[in-house]
């Protein structure tokens, strides 16, 4: 056991022992989060960095917490690979085991699956100081409870991830975005109705520009299914080199749309059934920002707004959380997260089993 790993374990059971709460911490690029721990003593994953080993023929790639989210990125696309969630950034320094711990995917997740789905094995502190280890490197290690999946979207709160084990997939051989000019409920429809066809669908996003609703497709796949999936669904062709950028100005969050929100607004994110048809939002909100084929709405609202969103994201068979607070620190947290009273009793006993103390990460909200 190398010296890094050594003190992480160290530094685990001391706080358990004092029962002080730890934050755990990789590049910091998610702290604007509106559940991010405000206190407790930071233990800084960077120094368990590195890449542990990788397979490009099996598609396979293992990689302690602390690698910069950057550099194995780097590596996979010297070999024409990646990973297809496309984990969003935010900023610099992003870390491999924060990217788990957030369980945030990109504009491709409701085509290709989430960071959970690419989870092979994981290694984890518990909440005692215990060194674990769960699933493997091959996607046959299904016996038992699948627990390495269940550490993304955790927020470090049922564990210090130490190393984990990602399937990885080669890049497309080909790729555009077809532009539409339409309004949202338009927009949805068309999703629908190309979402029963085979059509490689890999991302979208409607958003409403100086008054004018336009929705962007990205397709990816095979030359010939592309090529015809352009000739059948229409739309203006997109082929200039900023398309790339623009795409992953959307999955960072770096859009003019995110980037004009008003004073005293949070960031809401409606995760909904890609069928729902348009939300009839509280007077005075913007119109959304829609993803993931009309599954997730992005919305900038007031925090008297909070329990609207929360009803009509419920309505359509989803809920509501907020993503940024409106506040510094998150002073309107309150309102943010649809506490289902089932979900919330499992939360709990996971984290007694896990983390008994509750030293890890206290105050985030698992996904």
């Amino acid at each position: 056991m190398d010296v890094a790993l050594r003190q992480t374990i160290d530094r685990v059971r001391d706080a358990a022992a004092r029962h002080a709460p730890l934050r755990i911490r990789g590049g910091g690029t998610k702290d604007f989060h509106r559940s991010a721990p405000r206190a407790g003593e930071p233990l800084d994953m960077r120094p368990l960095a590195g890449i542990v080993s990788y397979e490009p023929s099996e598609l396979v790639v293992t990689v302690r917490a602390g690698t910069p989210l950057a550099e194995l990125e780097e590596l996979l696309a010297a070999q024409g690979q990646c990973l297809p969630f496309e984990p969003p950034r935010f900023a610099a320094g992003g870390t491999v085991g924060g990217m788990v711990a957030a369980g945030l995917s990109g504009p491709a997740r409701a085509s290709v699956g989430a960071v959970r789905d690419y989870v092979l094995g994981i290694e984890i502190v518990n909440g005692q100081g215990e060194l674990l280890r769960f699933g493997g490197q091959v996607m046959k290690n299904v016996a038992g409870y699948d627990v390495s999946r269940l550490m993304a979207g955790a927020w470090g709160q049922l564990g210090v991830i130490t190393e984990v084990s990602l399937k990885v997939l080669p890049f497309a051989p080909a790729e555009t975005t077809l532009r539409f000019v339409c309004s949202q409920a338009d927009a949805l429809a068309r999703l629908n109705a190309w979402g029963g066809q085979p059509l490689p669908l890999n991302a979208s996003c409607w958003v409403e520009d100086a008054g004018v609703g336009t929705l962007y497709v990205r397709l990816r796949g095979a030359n010939a299914a592309v090529e015809a999936a352009c000739r059948t669904m229409g739309g203006e062709r997109q082929d200039t080199p900023g398309v790339a950028d623009d795409w992953q100005a959307c999955r960072d969050q770096r859009l003019p749309w995110f980037a004009e929100r008003a004073r005293g607004h949070a960031l809401w994110r409606l995760s909904v059934p890609q069928t729902a048809p348009v939300l009839h939002l509280p007077t005075g909100v913007a119109p959304p920002l829609v993803e993931w084929h009309g599954g997730l709405r992005w919305v900038q609202a007031a925090p008297e707004h909070g329990d609207a969103l929360h009803a009509l994201a419920a309505q359509a068979g989803g809920n509501a959380s907020v993503f940024i607070a409106a506040g510094a620190f998150g002073e309107d947290a309150e309102v943010g997260f649809d506490a289902d009273p089932a979900l919330a009793a499992i939360h709990q006993r996971l984290r007694q089993a896990f983390d008994p103390a509750g030293s890890l990460n206290p105050g985030r909200v698992m996904a």
